[in-house]
């Protein structure tokens, strides 16, 4: 068990839903004090989907963030750096694994009362078949039920070698050329290269095949995507590709919807994604104008920490991540974690690929995707020969297609190297983006009892007074985008008692609602040395109760997103200050 806890297998190698499983549980089994493991779905094909709640009484709700990986079949690498931020958690309360930097003693502290929700993998059954034959796998290895009679290409090995490739046939038409310098790479062709030409098809065979028709293979069109499945802003197919009958129709988007709706105390989310090199934040649908300028700073300050933390830029979801200029994306998982549940959320597309290629950045981040010249696909093949250990392409060998006759079978396999950052890079980006995420995790609200006086009125009557504050960086609301919806209650305080007696019974339970945090993110005007200034104090509320006789009461502070704090107070002799220590209670 000592081995297969602190061996960090997923550090060097992406591992198999087993495995996956087999880490969680050990986990789970070395620290059951702080580790406990649930299935928050079930595959189609029968794999669970687990989420890992890290922190000291795990199931005492209190302020949380939320990591989840693997949304997408292809995308491994999420899995490995998700379980980097469970095992970084589960450091903050055992020396026996290591931190992925030193942290402030304060910051120790409180990150040591923060909840981790931990999703490894959403699409086990994609992950499965990637690890399995290779092959591009977009969230999972199914046809949505309307596209099932249309050709399309279906992911077989042809031969024999466990992996799935590319196929090429020669075409005089074709629109690919052999690189003359790299086995196994292929060109787009250019008025002047010289034949054989070739056309470039997935290594697979034809469903729904006429004899005649070969059709062209599909990114999106016919499966589902996860990432196109969230309630919020969601648009039914065709208008949005991929997006399912309705929102949450696929189960595992469901299993985590019903996750985040029945854990209102989430602040903070992070849906790992591959590849590119880049954080990806809301809006989606709209420019920074239209932001809310609040959440703008506080994404301006995850923005200064993801550039030295992970050496990543930021960019407007909106602005620099459509495929298309000025046409939103739909159904988005950070897009409904940001406007329904009032997290700060965000993308990130692991691997920095295009970093590496010391390519210069765009106008706009997401056409990297499509501006590879020869040179830099050229030095792709050299790049893989001498830093991956030749895992991307391999020559071509001439085998019978059962349906198109001679073809030949090689080429790229893009799982380890491009997809994903070779094994050997893991641990780097693990560590990284564990260590960013901590940072985050850090700006929870934390709720404190600052003060409780019970002072005489006269004729046995008692005015007890609490004050309650905020004493982190976000307010108790999170994001400001939904600070109105109603699940999202505020602070509010509750009065039992013991031998005395309530003046008001009917204000017993008090409404104090949400209150502010110090943060204010960058570039906030307050902060500006010509005019510095803080927001008084609503950080702070105040509750009052008449008593009435002696005896003792229990006072129960905050709501479903904040956790509970219980003191118990003699009436008429209130405790000294600080002299009774509050405590959570779940």
């Amino acid at each position: 068990m000592e081995r297969d806890v602190h061996d960090s297998r997923f550090r060097h190698r992406y591992l198999s839903h087993d495995a996956l499983t087999h880490q969680l549980k050990a986990w789970v089994q070395a620290y059951p004090a702080l580790a406990h493991l649930q299935s928050i779905g079930v595959s189609p094909e029968g794999r669970e989907i687990w989420v890992l709640t890290v922190g000291r009484e795990p199931a005492r709700k209190r302020p949380a963030v939320w990591v989840d990986g693997n949304m997408h079949g292809t995308e491994l690498a999420g899995s490995s750096v998700a379980l980097a931020v469970a095992e970084a958690a589960l450091a903050l309360h055992t020396d026996a694994l290591p931190l992925p930097e030193e942290l402030p003693e304060h910051l120790h502290r409180f990150l040591q009362d923060v909840l981790f929700y931990v999703c490894p993998r959403i699409s086990p059954d994609g992950a499965e078949q990637v690890l399995r034959q290779g092959g591009f796998v977009r969230s999972a290895p199914r046809r949505s039920p309307e596209g099932t009679t249309a050709p399309y290409w279906r992911a077989h090995d042809l031969d024999g070698d466990g992996r799935c490739r590319y196929l090429r046939v020669k075409d005089e038409a074709g629109d690919f050329v052999a690189s003359p310098e790299a086995p196994g790479l292929m060109l787009p062709r250019r008025l002047d290269d010289p034949p054989p030409y070739w056309r470039l098809y997935p290594e697979g065979l034809i469903e729904h095949w006429d004899g005649e028709t070969i059709p062209e293979p599909e990114w999106l069109a016919g499966v589902p995507d996860f990432n196109r499945n969230f309630p919020w802003s969601w648009r039914p197919e065709p208008e949005q590709v991929g997006a399912g009958p309705y929102p949450g129709s696929e189960p595992e988007a469901r299993a985590v919807i019903d996750f985040a709706v029945t854990h209102p105390n989430l602040y903070a989310w992070l849906n790992l994604h591959t590849f590119g090199g880049v954080f990806i934040r809301p809006l989606i649908d709209a420019p920074d104008s239209r932001m809310d300028q609040r959440d703008l700073a506080l994404y301006r300050q995850l923005e200064a920490w993801g550039r030295v933390q992970v050496g990543y830029p930021s960019v407007s979801g909106f602005e620099e991540f459509t495929y298309q200029p000025d046409t939103p994306l739909h159904g988005d998982l950070t897009e409904f974690a940001y406007h329904q549940r009032g997290c700060l959320a965000q993308v990130c597309e692991l691997w920095d690929l295009f970093q590496r290629m010391s390519r210069p950045r765009p106008k706009r981040f997401v056409e990297h995707y499509s501006a590879l010249d020869r040179e830099d696909m050229e030095w792709l093949a050299r790049w893989d020969r001498e830093h991956n250990r030749g895992r991307l392409f391999r020559p071509w060998q001439a085998v019978r297609h059962p349906q198109l006759g001679e073809v030949e079978v090689g080429g790229l396999d893009p799982v380890n190297g491009l997809w994903n950052p070779p094994p050997e890079e893991l641990p780097a980006i693990c560590q990284s983006v564990a260590g960013y995420w901590l940072r985050v995790a850090a700006m929870l609200p934390r709720l404190a009892i600052a003060d409780t006086r019970c002072t005489p009125l006269g004729a046995g009557h008692w005015e007890l007074r609490v004050t309650v504050e905020n004493r982190g960086y976000l307010p108790t609301h999170g994001a400001n985008a939904a600070r109105e919806r109603p699940w999202n209650t505020g602070v509010e305080a509750s009065l039992s008692v013991v031998g005395c007696r309530l003046r008001q019974p009917e204000q017993a339970r008090q409404t104090l609602g949400h209150l502010a945090g110090w943060g204010r993110g960058l570039g906030e005007a307050s902060q500006m040395p010509w005019f510095q200034r803080s927001g008084g104090n609503a950080h702070q509320a105040t509750a009052r109760w008449i008593l009435q006789g002696e005896g003792e009461v229990t006072l129960r502070l905050g709501g479903p997103r904040l956790g509970r704090l219980t003191r118990t107070i003699g009436v008429p002799t209130p405790p000294e200050p600080n002299k009774r220590a509050e405590r959570g209670d779940a």
